[in-house]
């Protein structure tokens, strides 16, 4: 009885550049198929807050959701897609859900948590609670 499984042929690569060429085109194919909407954040910290930089482009401020719960602050919202009504010759922005958590420092009041939308970028600033970040002089005995 014959198999009707494919062979697997080429298994390894016969030179360096199949093996470059298998490589790039794996890469690229995987990254292209399991890619999600994750927005870019820079995250910094100043003497009297921290402060997060998200980009969001095209998201309305309605659809970001900002929240703070047992020491995690987590950013989430959603990008729509364009009207279905128009014809697409090429989509290269990703659209959905997406979601950001970020552990809130000792030092920061979760409960004064800030945020501004402004240009695409969704600014998010935890101030210091001014009593944890005191230093004291310790005279040594």
């Amino acid at each position: 009885m014959k198999s009707l499984a494919k062979p697997q042929t080429n298994l390894v690569p016969t030179s360096f550049s199949d093996l470059f060429d298998r490589f790039f085109n794996e890469s690229v194919n995987q990254f292209s198929q399991s890619v999600a909407f994750v927005p870019q954040a820079d995250v910094f910290e100043t003497e009297d807050a921290y402060h997060i930089h998200l980009n969001v482009p095209g998201i309305d401020k309605k659809d970001i959701n900002v929240e703070v719960q047992e020491g995690i602050l987590t950013i989430s919202g959603e990008r729509k897609k364009v009207a279905e009504d128009k014809k697409a010759h090429r989509i290269e922005s990703y659209y959905g859900g997406f979601s950001r958590s970020f552990r809130v420092p000792e030092k920061a009041k979760g409960d004064a948590v800030k945020a501004r939308y402004e240009n695409g970028v969704l600014e998010i600033t935890l101030p210091k609670d001014e009593q944890k970040t005191k230093r004291f002089n310790v005279d040594v005995i």
